[in-house]
Formats: C-alpha cells, structure tokens, sequence
C-alpha cells in the first residue's frame, strides 16, 4: 500500500468514475483501475463496486476512505511544515445535533487553522447518522447528548460501534420560546404550562425512535408535535405558532437571532453534551483543535 493509491482512492470516491478521477490525475485509465485493484487485493476488501454509471464505495470502502483520508491530511501537514511544500486544501468534518456553540467552535477552527485553501465540513444531522458518520471515518468528531432516558441505548450503540464518548458540560433542561411568546417571560416552565402550545422536534429518520430523539421527554404524548429537518424552520415555526422545543439552554443570539428565548424547563433530569471519536482512530490536528474550540465555547477547562 502506497500514499499514491491513497491519493487515488480519495480522488475516485470525489468524482464517482475512475475515468473522470484519471483524467484529474493524469494517469491513464488502465493504470488506475490496475492500482485499486492491487490495493484491494492486497487489503482483503472491495473499495469500489462498480455501476452503470460509475463507481461507488461498498460499506468496507467507506470505512477505508476516512483513514485514507487522514493518512493523507497529516502527510500534507507534514510536508507543509518540514519541507517547505506550498499549502494544500486542508480537510476536515463534523457531525452533530443542532448546537449553536458546535457550529461556534467551528467558526472558531476555521477563522484560526483554515489556511489558504480548506474543505471543511460541518453536518448538523439525525443522532444515528451522527454516529454512522464517525464509525465510518465520514467525521472525526460527533457531537450529541445522553441522559437517564436514553444512556442504556446509545452507549450500547456506541459500544458497538467501538467509539468514546467524552463528556463537555452538563445542562439543566430548558425551552426555547420566541420572545413575544406568553411563556417568555417566566422564571422557569412546567410541563403542564406547554400542553397547549406546539411541541417541535427534530425528524431522525428511519431511526425516529424515542432513544435517537435530540429532545428529552420525546415519549410525552402531546397533542400538538410538529417534526422538522432544520434548526432554521423551527426556529420559524416557534416565532410564527407559539411553539416551543426542548434543549439544553444553549443559545447564540448572532446565530439564533434575538426572537429565540430560552427558560429553565421544571423538571428533574440533566443532559450531558459531550462528543464521540472513533475507538481505532486517533483525531487529525484539525480534530484536535476542534475539540479545544468545543470546550473553549462550553467553558470547560
């Protein structure tokens, strides 16, 4: 195994065609597909299963991809700090639940470590694809919360999935209202107080159980729920119908706007937010510096 057929893999998954990917390397087509092909054998694995219209990455190919990718990443940091090689696109990805101060700290790695040329990427996504994407190497860091409802199940699926989740902060649960709502102003809100308004959620997919739910208390029945697919329509949809969702209180009014408000929730449970990392992976710099920006944005030391 070579850093060249690294490099080759990279660039067939980007482009889906090993012919478009040759003529991008400057290589012929025989020759490529010759390369993989060795990789493959030598490796024990098929990286590639190929289509009509191209070529995809088999669930062994995936997995693959992210520690080529790495490979790859701190190899150009290398070469750009020892030997005086010009910059190349650095590369990075992040998945996590809907956190401002997740989407904060990557404002804060990118406006430090960008550099001249990046391909960063940052996924706010369904729980159990969150952790899908660290398995596979997709993100080297995931962001997500556990409480007393949901812990069994996702450490479990952690567990099996051989990643660490590493504790940030704890948070009291809390509501997020528009600020002209009638809840707005109060000191702190029970649950029979938000029976009449909206519940707002995120959609998880075909994983849509109470267990992967970024909301706590998502197995309360509710007379009015409303599912969404992105922080913008639902912070929308509480200004627009009074609606509320379930959070940990974290709120970023240059990101969020000044119309979202958030108040203690009554009741006893806790969330604590921390982030996940592949067992068999260690974080890239660009990782590392991720989750500095993380705990300088959660105030942990």
């Amino acid at each position: 195994m070579t850093l060249l057929q690294l490099k080759y893999i990279v660039v067939i998954a980007e482009t889906g065609s090993i012919s478009e990917a040759a003529k991008k390397l400057y290589i012929a087509q025989p020759s490529l597909s010759l390369a993989v092909k060795e990789l493959e054998k030598e490796l024990g694995i098929v990286i590639f299963s190929r289509t009509n219209k191209g070529v995809v990455l088999s669930a062994e190919g995936e997995e693959f991809l992210g520690y080529a990718r790495q490979v790859i990443e701190q190899t150009n940091l290398i070469q750009e700090r020892y030997m005086g090689s010009a910059p190349v696109k650095r590369l990075f990805c992040v998945s996590t639940q809907h956190y401002s101060f997740a989407v904060e700290a990557f404002v804060d790695l990118l406006k430090e470590y960008g550099g001249e040329k990046y391909l960063f990427r940052i996924r706010e996504t369904q729980t159990y694809e969150l952790i899908e994407d660290v398995a596979k190497l997709r993100s080297e860091v995931g962001v997500l919360y556990l409480n007393h409802f949901n812990e069994t199940v996702l450490r479990r699926t952690l567990r099996e999935k051989e990643l660490l989740f590493h504790p940030l902060f704890t948070a009291r649960p809390h509501v997020f209202v528009s600020s002209s709502s009638p809840l707005a102003s109060k000191a702190s809100i029970s649950l029979d107080e938000l029976a009449d308004y909206p519940r707002l959620s995120f959609e998880q997919g075909e994983h849509n159980s109470f267990y992967f739910s970024e909301e706590i208390l998502s197995a309360l029945e509710r007379p009015k729920d409303i599912v969404v697919s992105d922080r913008a329509t639902l912070f929308n949809l509480l200004i627009g119908l009074n609606g509320y969702t379930i959070c940990s209180g974290v709120i970023n009014e240059e990101l969020n706007g000044p119309n979202i408000v958030a108040v203690p929730l009554d009741v006893d449970d806790r969330m604590e937010i921390g982030y996940v990392t592949n067992r068999k992976a260690a974080l890239t710099t660009f990782g590392q510096r991720y989750v500095e920006a993380l705990k300088r944005r959660c105030g942990v030391s």
